[in-house]
């Protein structure tokens, strides 16, 4: 059977049906289009609740994106020309969102968001109010870090097919101010050594989107 958006959409909505919050991962590699497909489902489904939930409110995307290290830590560490690799991340940080999420005891949660335009996380950029029973989140290493795969009710997996993914890589590394050829070296340098690591956790996912229902939901920047 052919997997279908609205499929997909069903499936989340069935994560919060008993009524509790619920974290919902979307993982792959770098440009796979794991940002558009979370956008998507919060999009389909926040006017749709199910029964008892508020419109609108009962879902929400809280990206991993927003724990990157700072250019300024990164330089500290050595690690600047690695940034996007696992070790530049604040995995613990993030786990330590998703457990705080997860226990449902605070009226309202700020998450940090991630600025393209300049490259560094934003704190206290996304609120998460206490109505908010689905929460959609997506990054690179869900399937890797330890910590925080137990604390995810499921990760699908975002395959897109490598030429159109590396292509979408380099030309989002353009728009967001590299030159062409330091994108190229980017996007086949660190990026790829990173998509390698990324696609050795795909058989620990609850459900692979494949390519054509990628392509479905238009052009992904992530």
């Amino acid at each position: 059977m052919t997997l279908t958006f609205p499929a997909l959409a069903s499936r989340a909505r069935a994560l919060v049906a008993d009524g509790r919050r619920a974290v919902l991962g979307i993982a792959g590699p770098p440009a796979a289009g794991k940002t558009t497909i979370a956008e998507e489902l919060v999009a389909a489904l926040a006017p749709a609740p199910p029964a008892g939930l508020v419109a609108d409110r009962w879902i929400r995307h809280v990206p991993m994106d927003g724990f990157h290290l700072a250019d300024v830590e990164l330089e500290r560490l050595g690690l600047r020309d690695r940034k996007g690799a696992p070790e530049t991340f604040d995995a613990l940080g993030y786990a330590a969102l998703l457990r705080r999420l997860l226990a449902d005891e605070d009226e309202i949660i700020y998450a940090p968001g991630f600025e393209r335009v300049i490259e560094q996380p934003i704190a206290g950029a996304i609120p998460i109010e206490r109505d908010a029973r689905l929460i959609v989140t997506e990054g690179n290493y869900l399937l890797l870090w330890d910590a925080v795969r137990p604390l995810l009710s499921e990760v699908w997996y975002a395959d897109l097919d490598q030429d159109t993914r590396l292509g979408r890589l380099i030309a989002r590394h353009i728009r967001f101010g590299k030159q062409e050829n330091a994108a190229v070296a980017w996007a086949t340098g660190t990026d790829e050594r990173n998509a390698a690591v990324i696609a050795a956790t795909r058989s620990r996912a609850d459900l692979v989107i494949p390519p054509s229902l990628i392509h479905s939901v238009g052009s992904p920047p992530a």
